[in-house]
C-alpha cells in the first residue's frame, strides 16, 4: 500500500512538471507548452498500472460512502438498494460511538500502531545497516532472502503454523513443556501472552519488506563519502551516525509519514486469523478492522460503512498533519 501511495505521488508530480512550464512575465502568468517526449511516455506507462489500480479500487468505491448516511437495506440491485433506503444523516455515527466496543477497537488500534510505527522505523533501519556493512556479500544475500520470505506468506498459512506451535493438545510448545515436566497451557485462553506475540508476528512477517526499502537506499549512497571518512579516521559507528543516517533521513521521514496515514488501520489477518477469533482474547485483539468485519457479519452495513469512513477521514487528517509538521521542520523531506 505504501508503494502505491508513493508511486501515485511521483506520478502526479511528474505529470504536472512535464505537462507545462510556468514563466513569469510582468504581472501575469504565461503557460508555455512543451512537446510530449519519449521520456514522458515512459513515465506515463510506468505510472499507468498504479493509476488503474487506484481508479478501480480506491476512487470508484468511494461512491459507497453514502451507505454511512442511509438505513441501507438490500432491495434488488446495489443502486436500487441505495435509492430506496431512507436517508438518516449521522444516525449511524451516533449509534457507532454509543457502542462501547468501538472504544476498545480504537484503543487497541492506536496502541498497536504506535508500537508498529516506532519499531517499524528503528528495526528495519538498524537491520538494513547491519546487512549493508557485512563484508561477505553471499551471507548478506542469504540473510536478506531469509528475512524477506515470510512476507510472501498469507496470514491464513501463518495462522495454521501458529496453531501447530500453540495448540493445547498437539502443539509443539506444549509438547516441549510436557517433556520438561511443565504443565501444558492453553495459549488461546491466555490473554497476556498475545500482545507481545502479535507484535513479534507483525515484524516477523513484515520486517524483511521494510528492510529492503532502506537497503535499496543504502546501496545508492555515494561511496566516496565513506572513503573520505575512513581517511579522516572515522569509525564504523561514526560513519553510521554522521553519514548513513543523515543521508537516509528523507526516506525515513517519508516512510514515517506514510505509516502515520495508516494509524487507524490494522492488519485484519494478524488480529483475526492468527488468534482464530477467540472470544477470550477479544479485548486484546479487537481492532477497528475486526470491528468492521463483525458488523458486516451481523448485517449492520450502515454502521460498518460509518466506521470505515471514520478510518479514512482520520487517516487523511493524520497524513496531512504529519506532512505539515515535517514541512515546518524540514521542507525538503515533506511529501507535498
Amino acid at each position: 500500500m505504501q508503494i502505491y501511495v508513493f508511486q501515485r505521488h511521483l506520478f502526479w508530480k511528474n505529470l504536472i512538471t512535464l505537462s507545462c512550464k510556468f514563466l513569469k512575465k510582468g504581472n501575469g502568468m504565461v503557460i508555455k507548452k512543451r512537446r510530449w517526449s519519449k521520456d514522458d511516455t515512459q513515465l506515463a506507462v510506468l505510472a499507468l498500472p498504479t493509476t488503474i489500480w487506484y481508479v478501480l479500487f480506491a476512487y470508484l468505491p468511494m461512491f459507497g460512502v453514502i451507505i454511512a448516511f442511509i438505513d441501507f437495506r438490500i432491495q434488488g440491485g446495489f443502486l436500487q438498494s441505495i435509492v430506496r433506503s431512507d436517508f438518516i444523516g449521522f444516525n449511524n455515527f451516533r449509534i457507532l460511538f454509543a457502542n462501547r466496543d468501538i472504544w476498545f477497537a480504537i484503543r487497541n488500534t492506536l496502541g498497536y500502531n504506535s508500537v508498529f510505527i516506532i519499531l517499524g522505523i528503528v528495526l528495519p533501519v538498524a537491520l538494513a545497516i547491519v546487512i549493508f556493512e557485512l563484508r561477505q556479500k553471499i551471507a548478506a544475500k542469504i540473510y536478506q532472502t531469509v528475512l524477506f520470505i515470510p512476507f510472501f506468506l498469507s496470514w491464513v498459512v501463518v495462522s495454521a503454523l501458529v496453531w501447530g506451535f500453540l495448540s493445547f493438545d498437539l502443539g509443539i510448545v506444549n509438547r516441549i513443556f510436557e517433556s520438561m515436566g511443565v504443565e501444558a497451557r492453553n495459549w488461546y485462553m491466555f490473554p497476556p501472552f498475545w500482545p507481545p506475540f502479535l507484535i513479534f508476528m507483525h515484524f516477523w512477517k513484515n520486517l524483511g519488506f521494510s528492510m529492503i526499502i532502506y537497503l535499496a537506499t543504502l546501496t545508492s549512497l555515494d561511496k566516496s563519502v565513506y572513503e573520505a571518512a575512513v581517511i579522516d579516521g572515522a569509525s564504523k559507528m561514526q560513519q553510521v551516525w554522521r553519514i548513513t543516517l543523515p543521508m537516509m533521513r528523507s526516506v525515513i521521514i517519508l516512510m514515517f509519514i506514510l505509516a502515520m496515514g495508516r494509524i487507524f488501520y490494522s492488519d485484519f489477518g494478524l488480529f483475526f486469523q492468527v488468534p482464530r477469533d477467540s472470544a477470550v482474547l477479544m479485548n486484546y485483539v479487537y481492532t477497528i478492522d475486526v470491528f468492521v468485519f463483525r458488523l458486516l457479519r451481523v448485517g449492520t452495513t450502515g454502521m460498518a460503512a460509518a466506521a470505515a469512513l471514520l478510518q479514512s477521514t482520520v487517516s487523511c487528517i493524520m497524513i496531512l498533519l504529519t506532512n505539515w509538521v515535517v514541512k515546518k521542520i524540514d521542507s525538503q523531506s515533506a511529501m507535498i
